[in-house]
């Protein structure tokens, strides 16, 4: 079988067994890899507890993994979000992608729960289970440095050792598993680090046809000026997005209770690079470069962090960001969660924190500690407990990023239909809304939006499935991926086949969600931003959302997805009738 391995390496962390299982080409083949594999692998368990022992957590690459294309040393980890309760996938670039496919297996499936803290290291020859009890309670860097010998890394730091609910898994080069809590998952069952280290190459089946499909997402991303523009990310980063944000009049600034904060050119692209002579980083093979470090190797924040720890905290400070960014890194904890729910917390307090505040926060929320102890449950239960949920901005649990909803209505769609929780990445229409890819739409209107976003979801499933980065996007299009694809495994794929299993993903994921009691009621935004305006100004009005005008938009995105009037499924059976 060319482009897969054909087979998951299932591990039992409390019997400490492994032992390999072949993967069909039909599943295969409705599912691709990633996102959609790990979807498809969690059936039978989607309705358990996340720290129940019997919990899959599961790391899985794509059919592209470890060949030359483009983006795609990748994988993704999925699993059921402490955070949320929703089904949960994080995609993450690097070297251990690559080596996991050289492994010869798609996917690890980790069950159960190790009474030692534990550390695998997996070959092609197999599984090595190494007791870490030394291990526990260190940073992520001091993890990396004493297992990098034997191959790629991913590990959790203290905070997913304590249970916090947005606890994520840092890959060694300094990628993470950032959303969800999933590094909570991993912590619970004992875990401390993953090590993979295979070498089997991928074979592909055309090779002159792949190389000229290559070719073509090349010359794309070159022409692209969203990739490799003056301004563009490859150039800056995703802090190239800070001025244009401001612009729009659209970023979160204290608890979004403001759209525009004066001191963002602090800490925008241009900023960042003078102040740390910031250079060109990224994932394994990426000819992008999108991420930056300091010349010392520092991983400098990108745009969710930056104007989080920035503008929604009230921190002009670039220094105080970098702080805070680095900290969230070594403890292992999702910055945009993080931030979000200290600046919800400061609201409610009626004083946001300062830099140094911040960092000492985070360091108790990693520890559980103090105030760090209701800090590390998240926004959403830490706004209740003290008495103020409608200041916590999330919706199914999961902080908005960002991107204020009332400056991008597709957006405040997309946040809602996201099956994971208030997710950008799910459908993205900041692209065509603010970025104007790949053709520009009214973001002040919720016309024909339900129908773009169905489509971009189910896109950007099949994306997460091959796994490529989403990045690509901006130059080349699902068309010059299927070649590549197609090329790759001898299958012969289209868009429109891929953008089917995309949909076939996304159903899955939504009928998992309703098994768990998700509705209509959890597919909305924060009363906030259907009542209050945002910060308008400069020749842009930033008015409160039409609550009537948006359900009337969620209701045509339900009858499009063929759901009822309550955001269900009418046939019980659905996953009786899929792969």
């Amino acid at each position: 079988m060319l482009g897969w391995a054909g087979a998951i390496l299932n591990i039992d962390l409390t019997s400490r067994t492994a032992w390999r299982e072949d993967l069909s080409a039909e599943l295969l083949h409705a599912y691709l890899g990633g996102r959609g594999l790990g979807v498809r692998l969690m059936r039978g368990f989607h309705t358990l507890d996340p720290f129940d022992p019997a919990m899959p957590l599961i790391f899985a690459a794509g059919p592209l993994c470890g060949t030359p294309a483009p983006t795609a040393a990748r994988l993704t980890v999925v699993s059921r979000s402490p955070l949320t309760g929703t089904i949960y996938d994080c995609s993450a670039g690097g070297r251990f992608a690559w080596r996991l496919k050289g492994a010869g297996v798609d996917a690890l499936r980790l069950s159960g729960r190790s009474e030692t803290p534990v550390a695998l290291v997996v070959t092609a020859d197999g599984v090595e289970f190494v007791d870490v009890p030394e291990l526990w309670g260190r940073t992520v860097p001091e993890t990396v440095a004493a297992l990098s010998g034997r191959g790629s890394v991913a590990a959790i730091g203290p905070a997913g050792e304590n249970g916090v609910l947005f606890a994520n898994i840092m890959m060694g080069e300094g990628n993470s598993v950032g959303r969800g809590g999933l590094g909570a998952v991993m912590g619970a069952k004992g875990l401390k680090a993953v090590v993979v280290n295979g070498d089997i190459p991928v074979a592909v089946a055309d090779r002159e046809r792949f190389d000229r499909a290559r070719q073509d997402v090349m010359r794309l991303f070159r022409a692209s000026p969203v990739i490799f523009g003056e301004l563009g990310i490859a150039e800056y980063g995703t802090p190239a997005l800070v001025d244009l944000m401001r612009q729009r009049r659209m970023a979160p600034t204290e608890n979004f209770r403001h759209t525009v904060f004066e001191g963002s050119a602090n800490y925008s692209g241009p900023a960042i690079r003078s102040a740390y002579q910031a250079k060109k980083d990224g994932c394994y093979g990426c000819p992008i470069q999108c991420k930056k470090s300091t010349p010392r190797g520092e991983h400098l924040p990108e745009y969710e962090t930056v104007s989080h720890f920035g503008a929604l905290n009230g921190i002009a400070s670039l220094d105080a960001i970098v702080k805070s960014n680095t900290l969230c890194n070594e403890l292992g904890m999702d910055t945009i969660s993080a931030a979000a729910t200290l600046s919800a917390w400061g609201e409610v307090r009626g004083r946001f924190p300062g830099g140094e505040e911040v960092q000492r926060l985070l360091a108790d929320t990693a520890f559980r500690r103090e105030d760090g102890e209701l800090l590390s449950l998240g926004s959403r239960r830490a706004a209740r407990a003290l008495g103020r949920p409608e200041l916590s901005m999330e919706v199914k649990g999961l902080e908005l990023p960002a991107y204020d909803p009332r400056g991008a209505y597709g957006m405040a769609l997309a946040y809602c239909t996201s099956n994971r929780g208030g997710c950008h990445l799910r459908a993205y229409p900041i692209s065509h809304e603010i970025l104007r890819k790949p053709v520009a739409t009214d973001r002040f209107s919720f016309s024909g939006k339900a129908r773009i976003i169905a489509i971009a979801e189910d896109t950007n499933a099949a994306i997460d499935s091959l796994v490529a980065c989403k990045f690509s996007f901006f130059g080349a299009t699902l068309e010059e991926y299927a070649e590549l694809l197609s090329a790759a495994t001898g299958i012969e794929y289209t868009p429109q086949s891929l953008k089917e299993i995309g949909r076939r993903i996304c159903l899955t994921e939504r009928f998992y969600n309703c098994a768990n009691g998700f509705d209509v009621k959890d597919d909305c935004l924060p009363a906030r931003f259907f009542a209050e305006p945002g910060s308008s100004g400069e020749g842009v009005d930033i008015p409160p959302i039409d609550r009537a005008r948006f359900d009337e938009e969620l209701q045509k995105y339900y009858r499009i997805r063929g759901l009822t009037p309550a955001g269900t499924f009418a046939d019980p059976d659905f996953l009786l009738t899929q792969p």
